[in-house]
């Protein structure tokens, strides 16, 4: 049987102390409001690849106007960000330099992978692009799209924030010490060598 409280009872005459009362916010916990300034103060990292970086500019232009949502600024140095767009095609070659910027931001960090090259590889099934940007970095949000547009993109950001907000990246990211637990090194030369003589 549910007890309903009378009119002007407060939590305390219930016997049920700070737990009784309503969620506000001078009795919200500190960890939420954490929760709650991340999710509305992510600074994205400059890092445009492809025709999908074209897009995520209009999204920070004045008619879709991130500034709502506390992102106007987009950081030229990577210490000073904790969001990454990978807005486009990831190549072999930018995938080590492109993981290297990743870990240079600032913790907790974000990555929103923008369209379906960086997500899949898109069209670009070959040799020369990664198939798909988690295979450098771990992805919080995958922006669908071809190229996806700026409403697209602010769809991903405000789920972004969803997901920072009750707190469901960051208990994945201490699941997994913190990322993808990928390394990417620099190959030797004496792999280059072997591969050199396999391949006579």
């Amino acid at each position: 049987m549910v007890r309903v409280p009378l009119i002007g009872e407060t939590a305390e005459v219930r016997g049920e102390g700070l737990e009784g009362l309503d969620h506000n916010f001078i009795t919200a916990r500190i960890e939420n409001l954490v929760k709650w300034s991340r999710a509305r103060s992510c600074w994205p990292a400059t890092f445009g690849l492809a025709c999908c970086a074209i897009e995520m500019m209009a999204t920070g232009a004045a008619h879709y106007d991130l500034a709502r949502y506390g992102m106007e600024v987009f950081r030229a140095s990577p210490r000073q960000a904790d969001l990454m767009i990978v807005a486009g095609r990831v190549s072999q070659k930018m995938a080590p330099i492109l993981r290297q910027i990743y870990d240079q931001m600032m913790e907790p960090k974000w990555v929103i992978s923008m369209g379906v090259c960086a997500s899949s590889g898109g069209m670009f099934n070959n040799y020369a692009i990664v198939q798909g940007v988690d295979q450098v970095v771990p992805v919080d949000v995958y922006a669908p799209g071809c190229p996806p547009g700026p409403e697209t993109l602010m769809h991903a950001i405000l789920t972004l924030h969803e997901s920072i907000q009750n707190g469901e990246l960051t208990k994945r990211r201490e699941k997994n010490s913190g990322g993808a637990e990928i390394e990417i090194s620099a190959p030797s030369a004496t792999t280059n060598q072997s591969v050199e003589l396999e391949s006579r």
